[in-house]
């Protein structure tokens, strides 16, 4: 968009070329959006007008923190032969922070904009890996988008209660210390995002699987999807 590239719609529409008078109008219906409507817009778009990334040779998991993204990803990525990333520490590489002086020192804006760069990086250096993405990114309109349009999502889902005995047993007891209301939120934050979650291209339930058993389902999901448009 005009707003977001720092240009002017002209510039955009090519003023004085031979450029379509649909496009130029386009352009300036969206030189007055806001940010959010701009994401808005561009989700429409892309949901209308992009070709399908599903047999991209990227894998993104999704899903809320305890699903498995980095344990299956991990294991995904070396039976498949592929490079494994972890979106959140290429965010601290890149910034030289932890995740939590991020927040610190320029809020969740500041954390959003590094996600968003950071995964364009890995996009453009990876034609094929195994991405395991943050809980939240599908907060994120533009990101989620992007991710939507250059890998081939899985969300990883499990029941609420799974999520929370992972985090335990990954050593964060905070949720003990109120575990009522701890899974209260979680299950808010998880009818909440389930909608975003949904819009992913495959899913995989390691509710009622162990972990090799949730590693078949997943590389079965990823080869079979896959398998028409890109040798994994």
């Amino acid at each position: 968009t005009a707003q977001a590239m720092g240009l002017a719609v002209a510039d955009l529409a090519g003023e004085g070329t031979d450029e379509p008078a649909e496009l130029r109008l386009a352009l300036q219906h969206l030189s007055r959006l806001s940010p959010a409507e701009l994401a808005e817009a561009s989700a429409l778009l892309s949901q209308r007008f992009a070709p399908s990334a599903s047999g991209s040779g990227r894998i993104a998991l999704i899903g809320l923190r305890g699903a498995g993204k980095t344990t299956l990803g991990q294991r995904a990525a070396a039976a498949l032969g592929l490079p494994f990333i972890e979106l959140d520490r290429e965010i601290e590489r890149a910034s030289g922070m932890e995740m939590a002086e991020i927040f610190a020192a320029g809020g969740q804006s500041a954390f959003r904009r590094l996600e968003r760069e950071c995964l364009a990086t890995i996009i453009t250096r990876f034609d094929k890996a195994v991405i395991a993405t943050g809980g939240s990114i599908v907060a994120e309109p533009a990101t989620y988008e992007l991710l939507l349009s250059a890998c081939h999502v899985v969300w990883l889902k499990a029941a609420p209660e799974q999520h929370m005995a992972r985090v335990v047993a990954q050593g964060d007891l905070r949720p003990m210390a109120d575990s009522t209301q701890a899974m209260e939120d979680l299950e808010a934050i998880l009818h909440s995002r389930a909608a975003l979650y949904a819009r992913a291209h495959a899913e995989v339930d390691t509710s009622a699987r162990d972990e090799a058993g949730t590693l078949a389902a997943l590389l079965d999901v990823i080869r079979r999807t896959t398998a028409d448009a890109t040798a994994v």
